[in-house]
C-alpha cells in the first residue's frame, strides 16, 4: 500500500513547481543579494509516508506510541535537543508531579508501582524516556517548524523545518528542509512560549528579573528579598522554595485565586473531585470542596487570597483556570514568611511601587506568569486553531480533530490524562484513513488487499 500511495503523490508532486525550485536565485541570500553577501540556503523536500507530530514532549509521546501500536509509521519533530524539554530544561529542582501518578499516566504504560504517589520531576523525566524507549519512538532533535500550510493541489501538509544548530558564524550553509505528509499532529502543547507581561520601569530595575523557566533553586536567593510575580501553582511553589532556602519571599497576588489542599480526607482533592462528580452535580462538589478547604485552610481571604465567585471546577471548566493546590505555601503566608502583596504599579531602580502606593526594595523579580501556544506564529491555518490564544476552538472533547488530516494533541486543559485521551482518539482515526486509503489504492491497481 504504501509504495502505491507514495507513487500517487510524487506524480502529483513531479508537475509541482514549488518541489523542482530547490535553488531559486531567492532562496540564496533572498531578492538582489548575492551568496557573498549572506548565507547560503539549500532546500530539500522529504515525502513522509505517515504523519507528522511537531513535538516530543508528554503529548507527541503518546500520540506516537499510540501510533506506533497500530503499525502507523510516524515522524517526531522537535525543537530542542531532547524530549519532554519543558520538563528537562525549564522546571525547578523541586517539582513534583500536582496529581496522583494514576491521573498522569499515558497510554499503555503505567507508572511503577515502587513511584511515589507524586513523582519527582526526575522521575518522571525518566518514565518518559522509557516510554520513549519502549515504543521506539525517535525523534528528530534541533529541528524547529518555522511555517506548516495545507496544499490544496497535492492534498498534503507541507511542513517547513529549519535546523537549530545551523551556524552561520561558521560559515555553514544553512539547510530548509520541507516535509510533506498526509496527516499533521500538533503536539506543541499549551506551554511553548514563556509569557512576560508588559510592566512599567521593569527595564530600570536594577536586580535580578527572571522568569520561573530559568528557575531552579532558592539557594542562590540566600538571605534575599525575592518578589513572585503570579500566584499560579508555579508561583506558589516558587515562594515555598525560597522560604526553604532562607530566601525573604514576597508574592503578588493580582486576582483572585482558589487554593485548595493538595489532599482531603485521605485522598486526593483531584480524585476525590473525580469521585463526586460520579454521583453529584459541579455546583455541589464545589460547595463540598470549598467546605472541607474552609475547614483546612481557614478563611484565606483574611490573608490577602481572595477565592473567585465561580466555584473551583466551575472556573476551571468554563475558563481553564486551574486552582493551586497546596503542598505547606499557605502556612508560610499565615506565618508570615510568605508576604503577599497587591498589584504592581511600576518598577523603580531597586524598589517596587504597588498599586496601594505603598515602596518596598527587592533584590530580585521571578515572573511566574506562565506559557502561552506558539501554534498562530507556525501553523497557517484559521479554522481550528485561535489566532488570538493558539488553542482549538472547539472545546474538550471535541478539539483534538480539524480539517485535511490535521490534528491537536495536548490542548484540552486537562493534564496529561486530556493528552492521553486525544492521542488515543487520534490513532484510531488515522488508522481507518490509513486503511481505507489501503484498500482503495488496492482496488485501483486490481491488486489483493494488503495489510498495513
Amino acid at each position: 500500500m504504501e509504495n502505491n500511495y507514495l507513487r500517487e503523490i510524487q506524480g502529483k508532486m513531479a508537475h509541482d513547481r514549488y518541489h523542482h525550485d530547490h535553488h531559486h536565485p531567492a532562496a540564496v541570500g533572498g531578492a538582489g543579494k548575492s551568496p557573498t553577501t549572506a548565507t547560503a540556503t539549500r532546500r530539500r523536500c522529504i515525502l513522509v509516508s505517515g504523519p507528522i507530530i511537531v513535538g516530543a514532549g508528554p503529548s507527541g509521546l503518546a500520540a506516537a506510541a499510540c501510533l506506533k501500536e497500530k503499525g502507523i509509521p510516524c515522524l517526531v519533530l522537535e525543537r530542542s535537543n531532547c524530549i519532554a524539554s519543558l520538563w528537562q530544561q525549564r522546571t525547578y529542582d523541586r517539582l513534583r508531579l500536582h496529581l496522583p501518578k494514576q491521573f498522569c499516566e499515558l497510554p499503555m504504560a503505567p507508572f511503577p508501582s515502587e513511584f511515589p504517589t507524586y513523582p519527582t520531576k526526575q522521575q518522571f523525566v525518566g518514565y518518559l524516556e522509557e516510554y520513549a524507549s519502549r515504543f521506539d519512538v525517535r525523534p528528530v532533535f534541533n529541528k524547529t517548524v518555522v511555517r506548516s500550510e495545507y496544499d490544496g493541489v497535492i492534498r498534503m501538509w507541507r511542513v517547513t523545518v529549519k535546523d537549530c544548530e545551523s551556524s552561520e558564524e561558521q560559515g555553514e550553509e544553512e539547510e530548509t528542509v520541507e516535509y510533506v505528509c498526509r496527516w499533521l499532529v500538533v503536539a506543541t502543547g499549551e506551554n511553548a512560549e514563556v509569557v512576560v507581561p508588559e510592566m512599567e520601569g521593569v527595564e530600570e530595575f536594577e536586580g535580578e528579573v527572571v522568569h520561573t523557566s530559568e528557575y531552579r533553586s532558592g539557594e542562590v536567593y540566600r538571605g534575599k528579598r525575592v518578589l513572585v510575580v503570579g500566584c499560579g501553582n508555579s508561583g506558589m511553589e516558587v515562594c515555598l522554595d525560597l522560604c526553604h532556602h532562607h530566601a525573604m519571599p514576597s508574592i503578588v497576588v493580582r486576582d483572585s485565586v482558589h487554593i485548595l489542599p493538595r489532599e482531603m480526607l485521605g485522598r486526593s482533592t483531584f480524585g476525590l473531585s473525580m469521585w463526586l462528580l460520579k454521583w453529584l452535580p459541579i455546583t455541589l462538589v464545589d460547595c463540598l470542596l470549598l467546605i472541607l478547604s474552609w475547614l483546612i485552610l481557614g478563611d484565606t481571604s483574611r490573608f490577602g487570597v481572595v477565592r473567585p465567585r465561580l466555584g473551583p471546577l466551575q472556573l476551571k471548566k468554563l475558563s481553564g483556570k486551574t486552582p493551586v493546590l497546596d503542598v505547606g505555601t499557605f502556612d508560610k503566608i499565615k506565618s508570615g514568611d510568605i508576604k503577599v502583596c497587591p498589584s504592581i504599579r511600576r518598577f523603580k531602580r531597586n524598589v517596587v511601587e504597588f498599586e496601594n502606593g505603598r515602596l518596598e526594595h527587592f533584590d530580585a523579580i521571578i515572573f511566574a506568569t506562565g506559557y502561552k501556544s506558539n501554534v498562530p506564529s507556525w501553523l497557517k491555518e484559521k479554522t481550528m486553531f485561535s489566532e488570538k490564544d493558539g488553542l482549538p476552538r472547539q472545546p474538550f472533547p471535541s478539539g483534538w480533530k480539524g480539517e485535511n488530516g490535521l490534528y491537536a494533541v495536548g490542548f484540552t486543559r486537562r493534564g496529561l490524562s486530556g493528552a492521553s485521551m486525544d492521542a488515543t482518539r487520534i490513532a484510531t482515526d488515522i488508522e481507518l484513513c490509513w486503511k481505507l486509503e489501503s484498500k482503495r489504492f488496492a482496488t485501483c491497481l486490481g491488486s489483493p488487499l494488503s495489510q498495513p
